[in-house]
Order: structure tokens, then C-alpha cells, then sequence
């Protein structure tokens, strides 16, 4: 497991980033080893490669945090997109976790983790990642 946490303030150490281990406990808690946490400014090439960096590391799944919603400034699923990654689905009809994102680099899912992520025990996520663990590659008419 490869997480990438986005945004320049963390990036930069302005804020504290408290995604990163939300995210680490879960995947710890179900098992899953995180091969990394990455911080990535708000760059959609630098998103791009710290997810080619984690497909090099030999991660099976990647989530990527932050920059999900449809603000402008929110270049995460470009980063996605220009990782070389295939975008199935943007936008859930679920909640926690409308703004949701399932994107494939090959077999690799990579994830856009919105920021209910870090504060809600339950969302979206926690539905699909054990089809993911599975191997079965999600359709792009998951809704």
C-alpha cells in the first residue's frame, strides 16, 4: 500500500498532516503494510510521480489524499489522470465519500481519498478496498 498525502500546506509544513496516519492505522488495523506516506505539494506532475514512485516501491494499491473536491485549485485526479493512471469513476453516491475516485495504472488502484477520509471511521472507501484486496478490478459503473 502507497499513501500519498497532497496539498502544499502539509507539503511545506505549515500544517500538521493528519491524514497520513489515519490512513496508517486502518490499512495497519485490516493488515495491510504501507510501504510509504508520501507528501506531495499541490503539483499535478509531482502527484503523478510520487504515484509512479510507489508502483516502483511494488505497491498494490495507492491512495491518494486531498484535492478531491471540484475547486480549481484541486489538482489531484489531474495528477491521477497524468500518472498515466485510467479514471473510471469521479463522484460517489455515497456519504461519507461523494467525491470519491477509483482510477486503474494497470492492475494498481489508485484511490482519491476526500477529506471524510480522515474524519469519518466509515466511508467509501471501507466498501471497496476489500474488493480491491481481492483482486477484482472494479467496473467504471460502480454507482
Amino acid at each position: 500500500m502507497g499513501i500519498i498525502v497532497t496539498g502544499s500546506e502539509v507539503f511545506k509544513g505549515r500544517i500538521t498532516d493528519a491524514f497520513g496516519p489515519v490512513l496508517n492505522n486502518k490499512m495497519e488495523y485490516w493488515g495491510s503494510e504501507v510501504l510509504d506516506i508520501i507528501y506531495a505539494p499541490d503539483d499535478a506532475g509531482k502527484i503523478a510521480e510520487s504515484i509512479k514512485h510507489c508502483i516502483k516501491m511494488g505497491a498494490e494499491i495507492i491512495l491518494v489524499t486531498g484535492g478531491m473536491s471540484v475547486d480549481p485549485d484541486d489538482v489531484t485526479p489531474s495528477g491521477i489522470k497524468e500518472s498515466g493512471a485510467e479514471i473510471i469513476k469521479y463522484g460517489a453516491p455515497a456519504l461519507p465519500g461523494a467525491m470519491f475516485l477509483m482510477a486503474y495504472h494497470g492492475d494498481i488502484p489508485v484511490m482519491g481519498i476526500p477529506a471524510c477520509g480522515m474524519y469519518f471511521k466509515i466511508t467509501i472507501l471501507d466498501l471497496l478496498l476489500p474488493g480491491c484486496w481481492q483482486g477484482k478490478k472494479l467496473p467504471g459503473g460502480i454507482s
